[in-house]
């Protein structure tokens, strides 16, 4: 039994993981006729519906080696703060922990919480604070990440901040209701974020 089960996990050691990453995949296929020419009798004066991805351009295909660099796509509702920018690194703050990106890493998906994000391009180091988002790493080294609210942490007063922080945690002490607690707890985490990133 025991010489059964190790050949059995020597041969999954040595298996490969076939299934492919969605960047990987080819583009959405056109739709079926038979669905248009239904949709046409039905419907015939509007376009049948597509889906999200019929309006995304292709992404490149993942490459054989690791790319030396990471393309990071940093955008927020109302500006897109880097667009295509090649770096060699990215730290997001994840909600599982800080998390370092560089080029070649598997394709993820991470939640973004109130922290610092820094770019790193050769010995130059840009930094953001941001409020939340998410980061969607994919596997032909490209990384788009989207905050709900990012700002460059020089611009931020570190005795603004440290106010505030007192301010939001006496609204979280004196909070009679549910949502005035929310509320509160929201303002006392952020600003403590921004303040050890200030601090430290």
């Amino acid at each position: 039994m025991f010489r059964h089960s190790s050949r059995l996990l020597g041969r999954a050691a040595t298996m490969r993981w076939r299934r492919p990453f969605s960047t990987d995949l080819p583009a959405e296929p056109a739709a079926d006729s038979t669905f248009l020419e239904a949709w046409k009798k039905v419907i015939p004066n509007v376009d049948p519906p597509k889906t999200p991805s019929a309006y995304m351009s292709p992404r490149p295909a993942t490459p054989s080696s690791i790319p030396s660099k990471l393309t990071v796509n940093f955008v927020l509702p109302y500006s897109s703060e880097l667009a295509g920018k090649e770096v060699d690194m990215v730290i997001i703050p994840a909600t599982t922990g800080q998390m370092g990106v560089l080029p070649g890493h598997v394709a993820t998906i991470a939640e973004l919480k109130p922290g610092v994000m820094s770019v790193h391009e050769g010995n130059d180091v840009n930094k953001y604070f941001v409020s939340g988002g998410f980061a969607f790493i994919h596997a032909n080294s490209f990384a788009d990440i989207i905050a709900v609210e990012a700002v460059p942490l020089d611009r931020f007063d570190a005795n603004l901040v440290q106010k505030g922080l007192a301010e939001f945690t006496q609204k979280l002490n004196s909070a009679s209701t549910d949502i005035e607690k929310a509320e509160a707890q929201i303002g006392v985490d952020v600003h403590s974020a921004l303040n050890a990133a200030l601090t430290g």
